[in-house]
């Protein structure tokens, strides 16, 4: 499933431990039209914003763009996620990575049983 651009610079921003005042001042825009893109009201910014997000969030430019419906000259058409998620996640440590893993494969076991609660409700 592809995610939306919205989706995917609010990933990134709570990925980086950034506020939305603080990636908004990073890309040089508001927060309040950070808010709109995060929100999906804002569809297709414009590349020069997509430009300055990429930089401010550690996004590549070239997936922000085709997210939005972009051309993107040299690239293939492929979907972004790939690249998009290498990219969200290059920088966890081990044990971040050791701890999703884990949590992953307890949430596919939960999907796979059906069952509802957390890794917690079985605590007690």
């Amino acid at each position: 499933m592809t995610r939306s651009i919205g989706a995917v610079l609010r990933l990134a921003r709570e990925l980086r431990t950034l506020s939305a005042v603080e990636a908004a001042r990073a890309a040089g825009i508001s927060a309040a039209y950070l808010s709109r893109l995060e929100n999906d009201a804002v569809k297709r910014p414009s590349p020069p914003v997509l430009h300055r997000l990429s930089e401010a969030l550690s996004v590549p430019y070239a997936e922000l763009m085709r997210l939005c419906g972009y051309a993107v000259p040299g690239s293939s058409d492929a979907t972004p996620a790939a690249s998009v998620d290498n990219a969200l996640f290059a920088d966890l440590t081990d044990d971040e990575r050791t701890e999703l893993l884990e949590y992953l494969a307890w949430y596919r076991a939960r999907r796979r049983s059906g069952r509802a609660e957390g890794p917690s409700a079985r605590i007690g």
